[in-house]
């Protein structure tokens, strides 16, 4: 057999970093892990080919050499997805899906021939067995959580890495908590399901052999939920791993109460770890007990973001705006809650009910729901009626966006947050891609854009008074360049 594995593209989103992209010779975020695990999953023998339109065009010849199409997307790629399932089938492919935007919405693709749902480590091998057999069902889903221990690294010889600014690898799934506005649970179970510490190591020997030494992305929906084992096993051999080696910097998604525990902050640093996202979602304990944030309560949100940052982890932060416990006071204390924690890499949306959730069950039984959810968290749009009027929600959450990206305000958060942050353990891998990023940054910042003034003043503070944090002071100016765009266009 030959498979075509597709990956639709991304529109322009606060994650996709389109903007800042160009700085570093970069076309896309990262490789579609996914479908570079389904990949391996398939059997020995097959020829197997990827193509990520956010990389190279989908061809005729690429649709002509293939026997089958298997394509994954998640709910903001809905669009490029719906344009690739039409071409596949106008070619006579058998097309094969799955991914989240299959999973809630499969019903809305009636072309396509296999829907395999859930965790392909249960689903596939059942649609592989099926199809050698000329069997085949259209839908394949489970309510089983896998072992993961089982799960094979992905087939990283498919992607061009060079095309790409980060790699994601994934050691766990599911989040211990019980967020009602989150699918994590939905999808993936309350259970923490942990690879070992041979498999990543696998995995990162792999990315390694391969020359990769940028970011690697750890996909995990809480990076902490198993802290014995992170604490006994998985930090103190990556701790290990690191050592001689250059590059590859961690960050990771991970709840607030990480902050609570200095000695995981401490391994997760000396590991390699240098930025975290943390879904803080609002500084109202009304709405914290609302969606049953319940980790987040009754706690300083601003001291543990900064304990975070003083352990050496920049802090990337979700911020929501529209719980039925918000009124017109809330976009100003999102606004100083935000400045006075130093994010720089701040996702502010309006609440959205995904499918699969509580908070979507009860707004359908609320008669609150509208049409479905575009799945881009920063677009300003919210698939639920809110209690707060409408235009003065979304005339707030623009200008919060606004605010929050202007050269002023950014600038200042990135300030604080580098003050405070212990420089990073990770050696650096500097090579002429990134030279190149700073002197563009240079002309395209520090000479014809509308932040100049606050650039420099960042630029010339970090050389001088805060050397090893210099790399870190650039990123962030280029990050705040694609925010601004974005902002500007909400």
């Amino acid at each position: 057999m030959k498979v075509l594995l597709l990956y639709p593209e991304f529109p322009d989103t606060f994650w996709s970093f389109k903007h800042a992209l160009k700085f570093i010779d970069k076309k896309a975020g990262a490789p579609p892990l996914g479908l570079l695990t389904i990949a391996s999953m398939l059997p020995h023998g097959w020829e197997k080919r990827l193509v990520d339109v956010n990389i190279q065009p989908l061809t005729d010849d690429d649709l002509a050499w293939a026997d089958w199409v298997m394509i994954s997307a998640m709910i903001v790629q809905r669009d490029s997805t719906h344009q690739l399932v039409k071409r596949v089938k106008q070619a006579g492919k058998t097309l094969i899906a799955g991914g989240p935007l299959f999973l809630s919405e499969h019903e809305d693709f009636p072309e396509v021939d296999h829907f395999v749902l859930n965790e392909g480590e249960v689903t596939l091998p059942q649609f592989l067995m099926d199809a050698s057999r000329g069997e085949a069902r259209r839908i394949y889903t489970t309510d089983e959580y896998p072992d993961i221990q089982q799960t094979p690294p992905p087939l990283w010889e498919l992607v061009n890495l060079k095309q790409y600014a980060t790699v994601s690898i994934q050691f766990s799934r599911g989040c211990p908590f019980n967020c009602d506005f989150c699918n994590i649970t939905a999808m993936l179970g309350h259970r923490p399901r942990t690879k070992t510490a041979r498999q990543l190591i696998t995995e990162l020997d792999n990315l390694y052999a391969l020359g990769w030494r940028d970011p690697v992305f750890i996909v995990d929906d809480n990076f902490i939920g198993n802290k014995k084992v992170l604490k006994e096993e998985v930090l103190p051999a990556l701790i290990e791993w690191r050592k001689g080696k250059t590059g590859l910097p961690f960050n990771t998604e991970v709840s607030i109460n990480l902050s609570d525990d200095p000695e995981l902050m401490r391994m997760m640093v000396e590991a390699g770890f240098n930025e975290v996202f943390v879904g803080i979602e609002t500084p109202n304990e009304e709405s914290l007990a609302e969606c049953k944030k319940n980790q987040n309560r009754n706690r300083n949100l601003i001291e543990s973001v900064h304990r975070i940052q003083r352990a050496g982890m920049e802090v990337q932060g979700g911020f929501i705006v529209g719980f039925d416990s918000d009124n017109e006071t809330i976009f100003k204390r999102q606004a100083e809650f935000i400045m006075e924690a130093g994010i720089t890499t701040a996702m502010v949306g309006l609440l959205q009910a995904p499918p699969g959730t509580r908070l979507y069950d009860r707004m359908k039984q609320e008669g609150r729901l509208l049409n479905e959810m575009t799945g881009d968290n920063g677009d300003g749009s919210t698939n639920i009626v809110p209690k707060l009027d409408i235009k003065i929600l979304q005339d707030g959450y623009r200008s919060l966006v606004r605010y929050l990206y202007t050269p002023k305000a950014y600038y200042q958060r990135a300030r604080i947050f580098l003050e405070k942050v212990q420089p990073p353990k990770v050696q650096i891998h500097l090579d002429w891609t990134y030279v190149r990023a700073m002197f563009r940054s240079i002309r395209t910042l520090g000479i014809r854009g509308v932040e100049r003034a606050e650039y420099w003043k960042l630029f010339l503070w970090a050389l001088f008074r805060k050397p090893r944090v210099f790399p870190q002071a650039i990123t962030l100016a280029i990050y705040g360049y694609h925010f601004r765009v974005l902002s500007e266009q909400v």
